[in-house]
């Protein structure tokens, strides 16, 4: 840069105040001149100076309500003269005498070699141009602006070369007059502008136009009742049309100063960029101010940092302070949920309305709207904004939100279903055995009244959801009266018809009354279907009332699709709900009228019971067939997501079809045609001189990415020489020129025979040419020449992810768990990139020894030995550029951020390469200086692409980190790093104040030895509020440069030829062909008519599907809901924003609240709620097909599982979130529906499947218990009743109900892998589809998929219930290492296992009592959630190991009573119980404190119905099993009551014992306690006379009891759990003083004796569960060779390549030899006892008989 010696490029605060005295007389052009004069010749030396003023230094300013002076006297002892001396002009200054051109050289690159430092920074903005405005004039404005309103030096200059880059970015592409414009009507004033559509839904023209200063909300009542005013839809008109006048009138010179004002409120807004229409009230006062006479007249700067301080800073003070309280200097999380939390959108929504910005106050209560618009600015800091906010809707953790987001959902299913049933049930309505008629309509129309009933609840839902001002809740009032009227309608006919049927005088009046009332059913439920609940009584979406302007604006904007699209989205719904509605007629209805029809007056003779006589026992089939039809409803919700599936998926395979994707289009064709459609499709033909032949040009795109991959050591030499075009001598023919000759690839491609010579089968080089090869058939926009491409920018949050491997981490192993290294793991997967990669290595190493003067010519024997260390780990010499390759090598194969850098920066080469091939006229002009052309195409490529990494933690980085960071930045000089950086607090006791810096690779060096950044913008305070990401991206987003904006992960990757398309894909936004009208004067012209495009997504490559089943796994869900699902949906507009090669508008975005939003655990999924606000608000968004990024997904087991839970956790939180509601509530029916199964209704979906197995099994319980006590009627094989079964009961239509129900069961189950099975047939053909699905089956997925489905329920379950969503960095390692038994266990116990084992008891006792073949299948999948995490578990059934981890979990469950163990079960069991109680708020700084995450205590509605109603029902339901078993006659007399048998037996689970000391007497009691509780399953059976089945069955019904009481007593009876363990131990020790429980010391040993006797059985059910999968999972254990075959399931090894046994020292053999044979013996043991409990009675159940009198009464 052209900057003088000795002078400070920045203006940066120095640290060191003494340089204050020094340059006291500094040039400073704005100071005021009585301060000082103005030196012109001392401009050769400025020295830093520090240019903030803290919070701190003048409390005048701030912080007291007091008389207050905007420009406080300054304070100079803190600070020096921080006012005086102000702006710091520096190098790349805007503040610079402007002595000639070169002094104000852009900051954001330097041509070094170019003699005028960057003249030409932004050439399509340059004064040959014809511009509207000279750059000069442009840094006046921001000059003045700054000087204004006190905007910080380094974000003006930010911000100024933000805005150069854009007018350059359209200028490019058309003249400049009309780039300002369109920017301008972009920002502010045109048709799609935010502020303009915010300006009118929030009146403020109203407030604006009656000129006297007044409340827009009180006007607008007196505007209706006086009838003087013309009619609002007019008074709009008018007002849109003064709007439009105004903006056409403008001079460019005011265009360019709104839009640069905005961009500087915008630049240091901080969290402010969150709240959109937030920022447009600060601009509108902003503006206002600026153009009053006192802003004009006043000639003295105001200080810098006073927009910050003054605006942006009590605004962030709000917002932080919602969620965090200072505690001892550190910020802590309050301990609120989101309906106490006022959150972004409550705050933004605050100015949708003028009513709420009426609500704006300043200390002195005076309402700011009673200002006149010119004043309000400089009040701003006087606002009291803690009186503005107020919640605008409450994220309430409850099931509620599905009821009113989702009740046409609900309507749809449940009302169609009580049509179907009830007219499929006569026999419950028929009198006295006849049919009526009548009362056949009447009740088949009570399904009309159970639509209203539901309409009524979501609405009275809908009323604690929103703050009941008449205003927000007039509409739902309404509403509720007429569903009332409408119940009455639908409901009170069959009262009548009856009561008159019954008495027998109905006749033809009851009949007509029975049809109309069905007819009115029938409308009501088609208009409750079909009507979003939004639009009735008060439209929110398309009414004419201005009152719902601004929701429409921001809610309701639905972009209208095209006529095809939304033909096809109709056609989708039409197709998907006819099937559902037939085949559930007749396969699920039909099927249950016989099972109703015999059980409906079953009544059960001969039993009684002691307490209730035969009340409970008659009706047990009563109970049953309530159970069989709630299983009957779930099974109805299924099978319309099963055939959403199939026709979704055959839409999207037949849009791939017409895209012309698919394989079947004729193979060959896609290579042959690859050089003409290169040339069509990739390059600006249309703009070109064509000098060249087409061949010439395409040559060198082809040749460079065949280069490309040798380099990446895709390819071998040979391949390459076989791929790239060569030059050949023509002949003399033709005159001894030469001539190019394609590669043979492209021209034997119809010769079968030779396709496997040019890249190895399988590998990654063909995948990758092949996706180009046929993504290339597709139709793509035409693209622009390079130079008039748009700019764009490539931004990618990092926060600890690895940048690069260290050597370490590549030759060693992780631990102890771990059989192989990376590296060695890293070339069983990709052998044919590490042997070229050898290969390339060794070739380096000669040339080096060549260079060194030693002769590589040695013989062929030493040779081999010698290259071993190169095949081995890649390098010979340990000098570091040999070991640097072999680092990048393996982190190019693994998920690091070197991966994604060195991807993207592909951009930079595919616009060189453009750039080269299609201006062959610049090659020409540097002659043969390759110097200068190569530094003209990086001057094109800078130009046109940016790419900002934001590391968060860049300035806290540790050495390593460091170092690979400065790596990445020398590598890559254009890469932009954004940071955090802290300064501590100018005085005690202050916050530090937090920067945000960016530096790239041509900053240079400070004295401390780290780059000097090129801007440094002051925040207003941490910015990291929420989870994370979003606040990461956010503050890096000033950064960005040009008009769209990539969002990308650190675990990603991009490939050369894919960025050679990047001008096809950024012309889908449709905003490329200049129009040359003027948006202001043309208003209604076609051109700005049409809907903004906001997202254009791309498909994602997985690029961990070749790592075993689980990588596949994770790859398949990707490739159908990325890819297959994301294709159709897209189409018919139903597709949000997730998935990160997403390119999106970034002008649209960034005017509407960013590309994230970022309020902590409501927003965890950040990005699919930008999809959600840009649809909301007006924008389409689009997928495209041919254009692919790769990306890391999970790979083991345990962080497969932690990705689904977040995504769970984050759907239970997005059901919260008021954009569900929105969409839930206003969609137009198809585009809901498509929503719905897109989105939430998968995880629904996955909750009743659940849901419907746990029901199933119920249901056949009770059928069981049936079954086993009552004598069931045979049939012959025809049908025919056998005589002399008298007093049988008829169940067989039951039985074959349940085996179709089975069937659909498991047909919901097995469509999930059709959708996956016709992806790959259609892009992969027959043969690999057929591969994969039977690999998948072959390594167990539908185990995997049963339980994730399971861990998904859970998660969103949990997650409504008690909250608890964060972000869980999912693991991007490789699953190589072992995790043990006890940790699995721990992990997984509370998400299924217990489920799974509690239905496995069940399961049993319906194996017993009423076996069927189809039951194998549930035995199957309930197997499944119990052993799941182990059957995927790395060397599970390594016999060794298995032994350890015995002993490890027998340790892990008995420690942790003496002293604090952080991996103990009682730690395990106390984290559980914490979810519901919460815990205590004292901090007493414990170390075992650090083990508990902050959650809030669960609210008690919450808890109410999942913690304590439905375990309880559950409990009843088993009790009235079990009763019912028990009620009959046994050898002639009555049984004793079973409700005593299971009170004895609970009394004796529950005995806890009061022991003394520690470890000892816990493993006492816990002994006891175990011993006891297989002890009573024995005595239990013994009393039952070894009958197996009813044993089983009281067992049940205890654990049921049991599981009921604990939830009971641990969510009513307990108070909050201490942060440390102090008072298990204390219980344990005895010792109850000295632990620092202060004065709990009493009520805790009550507390105590409450969590030990839940403890105590829990411990022992969790010591049972443990053996029982141990005892599973140890039968493949004695398989030989059973571990290699797992292996190989796991990883998809060959056993050759598999991973070796670890090796151990002498002294490691010997302690695992003892503890092999010391734990197998136990293990042996244990489970001769078990088979002796269970054998012995089984075998000698007869004989086994004792007289037992007392026996006999229990």
């Amino acid at each position: 840069m052209s900057g003088r010696p000795g002078h400070s490029q920045e203006g940066y605060p120095s640290s060191s105040p003494s340089s204050f005295d020094a340059h006291q007389n500094q040039n400073d052009p704005f100071s005021p001149p009585t301060q000082r004069r103005y030196y012109d010749n001392d401009s050769e030396d400025y020295g830093r100076r520090d240019t903030y003023a803290s919070d701190n230094s003048n409390a005048g300013f701030y912080d007291h309500n007091g008389a207050y002076d905007p420009y406080p006297p300054q304070d100079n002892d803190s600070d020096g003269d921080v006012y005086g001396q102000r702006y710091a002009p520096s190098a790349e200054s805007l503040g610079v005498p402007r002595v000639n051109q070169s002094e104000s050289s852009t900051p954001t690159f330097v041509d070094y070699g170019a003699s005028a430092g960057g003249r030409d920074a932004y050439p399509a903005w340059s004064t040959e141009r014809n511009i509207p405005l000279s750059k000069e004039e442009i840094e006046d404005i921001f000059l003045d602006l700054t000087q204004k309103f006190g905007f910080q030096r380094d974000s003006m200059r930010n911000m100024f070369d933000f805005l150069m880059q854009l007018l350059d970015s359209r200028a490019s592409r058309m003249v400049p007059n009309q780039a300002l414009l369109t920017l301008h009507a972009d920002y502010i004033g045109g048709h799609h502008a935010n502020y303009r559509k915010w300006y009118f839904a929030a009146q403020l023209d109203l407030d604006d136009a009656v000129g006297q200063v007044q409340n827009p909300g009180l006007t607008r009542l007196k505007s209706k009742k006086g009838g003087k005013r013309p009619t609002h839809e007019k008074s709009l008109n008018t007002a849109i049309e003064r709007w439009r006048q105004a903006m056409n009138n403008m001079s460019q010179y005011d265009r360019l100063r709104q839009i640069a004002l905005y961009l500087l409120l915008w630049g240091e807004a901080a969290q402010v960029r969150f709240v959109p229409e937030c920022l447009c009230f600060i601009f509108k006062c902003a503006d206002d101010y600026y153009r009053s006479p006192e802003c004009q007249n006043r000639m003295e700067p105001v200080p810098e940092g006073l927009y910050l301080r003054a605006v942006v800073k009590p605004l962030y003070r709000f917002i932080r302070d919602q969620g965090y309280e200072v505690v001892d200097g550190k910020f802590v999380r309050r301990e609120r949920d989101h309906e106490d939390i006022i959150g972004y959108d409550d705050v933004n929504q605050l100015f949708w309305y003028p009513e709420g910005i009426a609500r704006i106050v300043l200390n002195d209560k005076t309402r700011l709207v009673d200002l006149p618009p010119a004043q309000r600015f400089m009040k701003f800091d006087r606002i009291d904004w803690i009186r503005a906010f107020y919640k605008t809707y409450y994220e309430r953790r409850s099931f509620g939100h599905l009821l009113v987001n989702f009740n046409r959902i609900w309507v749809i299913h449940i009302s169609v279903y009580y049509f179907y049933t009830a007219y499929n049930s006569p026999t419950i309505y028929q009198i006295d055995d006849r049919d009526v008629t009548a009362l056949a309509w009447s009740a088949t129309a009570l399904g009309g009244a159970v639509a209203t009933v539901i309409m009524i609840l979501a609405t009275l839902t809908e009323f604690s959801y929103i703050p009941t001002t008449w205003n927000n809740t007039s509409h739902l009032t309404r509403r509720l009266v007429f569903l009332l009227v409408t119940l009455a309608l639908t409901a009170g006919p069959t009262f009548y018809v009856a009561i008159a049927e019954s008495n027998g005088n109905g006749g033809q009046l009851t009949l007509i009354l029975g049809i109309v009332q069905f007819w009115i059913s029938v409308v009501a439920t088609l208009l409750f279907a079909f009507m979003p609940s939004g639009r009735m009584f008060g439209d929110r979406v398309a009414g004419k009332s201005r009152k719902y302007l601004a929701s429409q604006t921001f809610t309701a904007s639905y972009p209208a699709l095209a006529s095809t699209s939304r033909f096809a989205s109709v056609m989708l719904w039409v197709l998907v709900f006819s099937c559902k509605f037939v085949e559930s007629y007749f396969f699920l209805t039909l099927s249950f009228r016989d099972p109703i029809r015999v059980m409906v007056g079953m009544k059960i003779q001969n039993c009684s019971d002691r307490f209730w006589g035969n009340n409970l026992c008659t009706n047990h089939a009563a109970f049953t067939l309530t159970i069989m039809y709630i299983m009957d409803l779930a099974l109805f919700f299924l099978d319309t997501f099963l055939w959403y599936i199939i026709w979704n998926t055959v839409i999207s395979i037949g849009r791939s079809f017409s895209l012309g994707l698919s394989i079947w289009t004729p193979w060959k064709d896609i290579y042959t045609r690859l050089p003409k459609r290169i040339y069509a499709k990739l390059l600006a033909t249309n703009d070109m001189e064509v000098k060249y032949k087409p061949k010439v040009l395409v040559s060198q795109i082809w040749n460079a990415v065949i280069i490309s991959m040798y380099r990446e050591h895709l390819l071998s030499i040979d391949h390459v020489q076989k791929l790239l075009y060569h030059q050949v001598d023509a002949g003399a023919a033709a005159g001894g020129r030469r001539s190019l000759r394609a590669p043979p690839f492209f021209i034997s491609q119809n010769d079968k025979g030779f396709r496997g010579e040019f890249f190895p089968p399988g590998s990654e080089a063909e995948r990758r040419i092949s996706f180009f090869a046929q993504s290339l058939t597709t139709a793509m926009p035409p693209p622009l020449p390079v130079d008039a491409m748009p700019t764009f920018t490539v931004l990618t949050p990092h926060y600890s992810e690895k940048i690069l491997l260290s050597l370490r981490e590549i030759i060693r192993e992780e631990d102890k768990n771990t059989r192989v290294t990376l590296l060695e793991y890293l070339k069983q997967l990709h052998p044919i990139e590490w042997d070229n990669f050898v290969k390339d290595t060794k070739i380096l190493a000669e040339e080096s020894a060549m260079f060194n003067g030693t002769t590589p010519f040695n013989d062929e024997k030493q040779t081999k030995t010698d290259d071993l260390p190169f095949y081995f780990i890649g390098f010979k010499s340990a000098a570091p550029e040999f070991t640097l390759r072999t680092r990048i090598w393996a982190s190019l194969r693994a998920q690091t951020l070197y991966r994604t850098v060195s991807g993207m920066m592909n951009y930079s080469k595919a616009i060189k390469l453009l750039y080269r091939v299609e201006n062959p006229e610049v090659v020409q002009l540097f002659g043969g200086n390759t110097d200068k052309l190569e530094r003209e195409l990086e001057r094109m490529a800078r130009r046109k692409f940016k790419f900002v990494v934001s590391m968060q933690r860049y300035s806290k980085f540790n050495k390593e980190e460091q170092e690979n960071a400065e790596f990445l930045l020398r590598a890559y000089p254009d890469l932009q790093i954004a940071f955090l950086e802290e300064e501590p607090a100018r005085k005690e006791g202050g916050d530090p104040r937090i920067f945000s810096a960016l530096i790239d690779g041509h900053s240079e060096f400070m004295e401390n030895g780290k780059r000097k950044p090129k801007f440094r913008i002051e925040l207003p305070g941490n910015p990291i509020l929420g989870d994370g990401k979003s606040d990461n991206q956010n503050h890096a987003i000033i950064f960005y440069r040009g008009e769209y904006l990539q969002l990308i992960d650190a675990n990603q990757d991009h490939y050369l030829e894919e960025c050679l398309k990047i001008r096809n894909i950024l012309a889908e936004f449709e905003e490329l062909n200049p129009t040359n009208q003027s948006p202001y004067a043309h208003w209604g012209h076609k051109d700005f008519k049409r809907t903004p495009v906001a997202i254009v997504g791309a498909r994602e490559y997985i690029f961990s599907e070749n790592i075993g089943i689980l990588g596949d796994l994770a790859a398949g869900k990707e490739q159908t809901f990325g890819t297959l699902a994301a294709r159709s949906m897209a189409w018919i507009g139903g597709k949000l924003h997730y998935g990160h090669p997403d390119f999106l508008n970034a002008l649209f975005m960034n005017t509407r609240g960013g590309v994230s939003k970022a309020q902590k655990g409501l927003h965890l999924n950040e990005d699919i709620y930008a999809g959600m606000n840009a649809f909301g608000r007006g924008a389409r968004i689009k997928h495209t097909e041919y254009f692919q990024c790769g990306k890391g997904r999970d790979l083991g087991f345990g962080t497969i599982l932690n990705f689904q839970t977040k995504i769970g956790t984050g759907m239970g939180e997005q059901l919260l979130s008021r954009e569900y509601y929105y969409l839930g509530t206003q969609l137009p029916i198809d585009r809901f529906l498509t929503f719905y199964y897109g989105h939430p209704g998968f995880q629904i979906n996955n909750m009743l499947v659940i849901l419907s197995v746990q029901l199933f099994i119920l249901t056949m319980v009770f059928l069981g218990s049936l079954n086993s006590s009552v004598t069931i009627c045979r049939y012959t094989g025809d049908g025919q009743f056998i005589g002399g079964q008298a007093g049988c009961y008829n169940l067989d239509p039951v039985f074959d109900w349940i085996k179709r129900c089975i069937l659909s069961i498991f047909l919901v189950f097995m469509i999930a892998f059709l959708p996956l099975f016709l992806q790959e047939l259609v892009e992969r053909g027959t043969w690999k589809a057929i591969v994969r699905l039977a690999k998948q089956f072959g390594s167990l997925s539908p185990v995997f998929e049963i339980f994730s489905t399971q861990i998904q329920t859970h998660s969103v379950l949990s997650n409504l219930t008690f909250g608890g969503a964060r972000y869980i960095a999912t693991g991007r390692g490789f699953a190589t290492s072992r995790i043990p038994f006890n940790i699995l266990f721990s992990r997984f116990a509370g998400p299924s296992i217990y489920l799974g084992m509690r239905t496995l008891l069940m399961l049993l006792y319906v194996t017993l009592t009423l076996w069927t073949p189809y039951l194998i299948y549930f035995w199957i999948s309930i197997v499944a959630l119990c052993v799941a995490p182990f059957v995927f578990n790395p060397h599970q059934f390594a016999f060794s190991d298995f032994l350890v981890d015995y002993r490890e979990y027998i340790r892990w469950m008995s420690r942790g009573n003496s002293r604090s163990h952080n991996n103990s079960w009682i730690g395990y069991c106390r984290l559980s119980r914490t979810m519901i109680t919460g815990y205590k708020k004292k901090k007493l700084g414990h170390p075992s404190e650090k083990l508990s995450g902050d959650l809030p205590r669960a609210t008690w509605h919450a808890v109410l119905f999942s913690e304590v109603i439905f375990p309880a029902v559950m409990a009843i339901l088993f009790v009235i099993a079990y009763m019912f078993v028990k009620s009959f006659p046994v050898d002639g007399e009555i049984p004793p009551s079973p409700l005593v048998r299971i009170a004895y037996l609970f009394g004796t689970y529950a005995r806890p014992v009061v022991p003394m000391f520690g470890s000892v007497m816990a493993f006492i009691a816990h002994f006891l306690g175990s011993l006891g509780m297989v002890g009573f399953f024995e005595f239990l059976w013994f009393l039952e006379r070894w009958d197996t089945s009813h044993a089983v069955l009281g067992l049940i019904a205890c654990v049921a009891i049991q599981r009921a009481v604990h939830k009971i007593l641990i969510s009513v009876f307990l108070s909050r759990e201490f942060k440390h363990d102090e008072t298990n131990r204390a219980w344990w020790t005895g010792r109850w003083y000295g632990r620092g429980l202060g004065t709990h010391v009493m009520s805790q040993p009550a507390r105590e004796y409450i969590v030990k006797i839940i403890e105590l059985s829990l411990w022992s059910s969790d010591l049972i569960i443990g053996h029982i999968l141990l005892l599973m999972l140890s039968l493949p254990v004695f398989i030989p060779y059973f571990d290699r075959f797992h292996a190989t399931l796991l990883f998809w090894l060959r056993p050759s390549k598999q991973i070796r046994a670890p090796v151990y020292s002498l002294k490691q053999r010997k302690t695992r030899h003892k503890i092999i044979v010391k734990y197998g013996l136990l293990f042996i043991a244990v489970i001769v006892l078990f088979a002796v409990l269970i054998a012995l009675p089984v075998v000698f159940h007869t004989t086994l008989k004792f007289d037992c009198s007392i026996c006999n009464s229990l």
